[in-house]
């Protein structure tokens, strides 16, 4: 089982990738839009998210304090207000799939997801993220869904780490979720 990796390797590719970013988000200044734009946090992706989670804050899924795994954290901002915390999208999404069973309302709509690019560590918007399974990579809670901001990303990722499948929010079942959290992976070539 692979590790987070080595941080000096994220922090170089991260530089890299940021640097590239700036590029865009520069020109989009002088556009007009909004400065959030290149990392992620669109106007129109809800309420932003809280950059400061509490020590106390526990996943509603496992239980487990978020704080401690702030590279893995996710949001979902309920139209209520409410945010719950999560220490990684697997257990955000089980959540998504199956409120009830987790305390919360089946009615309680979704404003906002929010993850962690795996690379730079920013706050990207949850729904237009790119997730990588069947990797190497495992989060606090074993195998996981890695959160992408660019396909580019995500095809890189799924080589180095020998992923398996690259999917996009509106491609992930339940059923998928439930499978990553028995801790089967899918077969490859499915």
């Amino acid at each position: 089982m692979e590790r987070i990796g080595s941080w000096a390797k994220r922090a170089l590719l991260a530089a890299v990738l940021l640097g590239a970013a700036l590029l865009p988000l520069a020109a989009g200044a002088e556009a007009g839009v909004g400065v959030g734009g290149g990392v992620g946090v669109a106007a129109a992706a809800g309420p932003p998210p809280v950059e400061k989670v509490g020590p106390r804050e526990k996943c509603p899924v496992c239980g487990m304090f978020v704080a401690r795994y702030s590279e893995w954290i996710s949001q979902l901002h309920l139209a209520d207000g409410k945010v719950h915390f999560f220490d990684g999208m697997k257990d955000l999404l089980a959540y998504y799939f199956q409120p009830e069973k987790f305390g919360g309302r089946a009615d309680g709509r979704v404003s906002a997801i929010w993850a962690k690019d795996y690379y730079t560590l920013q706050w990207i918007n949850g729904r237009d993220a790119y997730y990588v399974i069947g990797s190497g990579v495992h989060g606090p809670m074993g195998h996981e869904f890695i959160p992408l901001d660019s396909e580019e990303k995500a095809q890189a990722f799924l080589k180095d780490h020998k992923g398996e499948k690259i999917l996009r929010f509106n491609e992930i079942s339940g059923e998928l979720v439930e499978e990553l959290r028995s801790g089967h992976r899918m077969g490859r070539g499915n």
